[in-house]
C-alpha cells in the first residue's frame, strides 16, 4: 500500500493543485516501512492524479482539494482523505490507526465539520472502509452517490468541474468538437450571478485553470465555450442551469437515522460535509434538516437551478 501526502517542509501542504512535492510513503501491515519526496513537475490538477496513480498510490491525504482533482484521482483509483493539517508523518500514522478525520476541503473552503476518513473499524462512519459498506450506503444498493442527474457535477478545482465525474449530472453532455477538444487547456476567467455578484475568479487567485477540453472536467458550458477559442481570445458566455449545474433533483435530497452516520449528531442545519460513496469517492452534502433520531441531507450542488455568466480568456493549449 502506498499513501501520499501534498508536502511542505514536514508539513501537509494545503492547496493540492499547486504543490511541489509529495511524500509517498510504502505501506506493509500497517506501518510504515519507507518514504521518500518527488516532485509533483509543475503539472497541473488532473495531471497531477496521473502522476500520482503511475506511482501505484492508493490513499492521497491533502489540505484543500476541489471537485475536479477529486474526479481526477477517483478516476485514476486513488482513495482521498481531504482537509487535513499538520505533520504529514503524524497525518499518516492518524490515517493508519483510523483516526484522521477529513473535513472534505474543497479549494474554495465550502466545507463544514469533518467526517471519519481512515475508518477501517467493523461500523460504518462518513469516511469507513471497512465491510466495503461506506456512509454512501442508504440501504437496497443505494449510495449516496447515486441520486439521480441533479447532483455530482459538483464542487471545483479553481473552477467549475464535474465533481465526481460525469456520471451523475454530465452524462447526458453530447460529444463535443472543436479544436481545443482532447487538449489540455490554460484559462483564466471570472464568474458573475445574473445581478453582477462573483462568485468565482482565477484572475484573483493569479493562476490560469487548467483542464483537459471536452474530458468531463468541466461543466459543459464552460467547455462548449472553450472547445473552439484562439489562444488570446476572450469571450462572455451565459450558461442556463442544463449548461451548469443542472436543475436541483429531489431524489438527491435524503433522510437518514442518525445512527446509520456516527458524528452526525453533532451536525447543524446549514453545515456542510463530505460523505464518501460505494465507489470511495468523496461528495459535498448539505444538513437541511435534523428531527428526532433523522437528519436530512443535500447532494445537490449549491449552484443548482442558478444560471451564470462566465467571461473566459484561453490564455494556452498544449
Amino acid at each position: 500500500m502506498k499513501i501520499a501526502v501534498t508536502y511542505d517542509n514536514g508539513n501537509i501542504f494545503q492547496h493540492f493543485g499547486r504543490t511541489e512535492n509529495f511524500k509517498v510513503y510504502e505501506v506493509e501491515d500497517g506501518k510504515v516501512v519507507s518514504s521518500e519526496v518527488i516532485a509533483s513537475n509543475g503539472v497541473g490538477h488532473g495531471a497531477l492524479a496521473g502522476l500520482l496513480a503511475d506511482r501505484a498510490v492508493d490513499v492521497l491525504i491533502c489540505g484543500g482539494i476541489g471537485g475536479g482533482a477529486q474526479a481526477a484521482l477517483a478516476e485514476a483509483g486513488v482513495e482521498l482523505c481531504a482537509g487535513a493539517q499538520g505533520d504529514a508523518d503524524q497525518a499518516v500514522e492518524s490515517y493508519l490507526k483510523g483516526e484522521l478525520v477529513s473535513t472534505g476541503a474543497n479549494c474554495d473552503h465550502h466545507h463544514g465539520e469533518g467526517h471519519s476518513c481512515g475508518d477501517h473499524g467493523e461500523g460504518h462512519s462518513c469516511g469507513d472502509h471497512g465491510e466495503g459498506h461506506g456512509c454512501g450506503s442508504h440501504g437496497e444498493g443505494h449510495s449516496c452517490g447515486d441520486h439521480g442527474e441533479g447532483h455530482g457535477c459538483g464542487g471545483h478545482e479553481d473552477g467549475h468541474s464535474c465533481g465526481e465525474g460525469c456520471g451523475s449530472g454530465c452524462g447526458a453532455q453530447s460529444a463535443m468538437t472543436g479544436r481545443n477538444v482532447g487538449k489540455t487547456c490554460r484559462t483564466h476567467y471570472r464568474g458573475t450571478f445574473n445581478d453582477g455578484t462573483q462568485f468565482d475568479s482565477s484572475y484573483d487567485r493569479g493562476e490560469p485553470l487548467e483542464f483537459v477540453c471536452g474530458a468531463g472536467q468541466m461543466i459543459q458550458g464552460f467547455d462548449a465555450a472553450v472547445a473552439d477559442m484562439e489562444v488570446g481570445q476572450v469571450v462572455d458566455v451565459h450558461l442556463m442551469p442544463e449548461e451548469a449545474y443542472g436543475m436541483p433533483d429531489p431524489n438527491a435530497i435524503f433522510t437518514i437515522e442518525t445512527a446509520q452516520l456516527p458524528g452526525s449528531e453533532n451536525l447543524e442545519v446549514g453545515q456542510q460535509v463530505y460523505l464518501t460513496s460505494q465507489y470511495g469517492q468523496p461528495f459535498p452534502v448539505k444538513v437541511t434538516a435534523k428531527e428526532g433520531t433523522t437528519i436530512t441531507l443535500d447532494a445537490n450542488h449549491e449552484m443548482a437551478g442558478k444560471e451564470l455568466n462566465f467571461r473566459i480568456e484561453l490564455v494556452e493549449v498544449k
